[in-house]
């Protein structure tokens, strides 16, 4: 069984660490871009703030889920 990975803002991904997820905090669309390529290739699922997932747009490669947007 594969990992799980999360992709951005580094204050709405604190819990998922704790939690186990391989948490790749990102501060702007760069950062985002980066860490979608420094994924392991272990990783299954990545995690994504609404954000990041705009960022990124349609992604094949892996099975994503994006979290819903909360307060900031």
């Amino acid at each position: 069984m594969g990992g799980v990975a999360a992709i951005g803002e580094p204050g709405r991904l604190a819990c998922l660490a704790l939690a186990g997820a391989v948490v790749l905090p990102a501060r702007d669309p760069e950062g985002v871009r980066a860490a979608w390529r420094s994924l392991p290739e272990d990783i299954e699922v990545v995690i994504l703030t609404a954000w990041a997932a705009e960022v990124l747009g349609p992604v094949e490669d892996r099975l994503t889920v994006v979290m819903p947007v909360g307060e900031r």
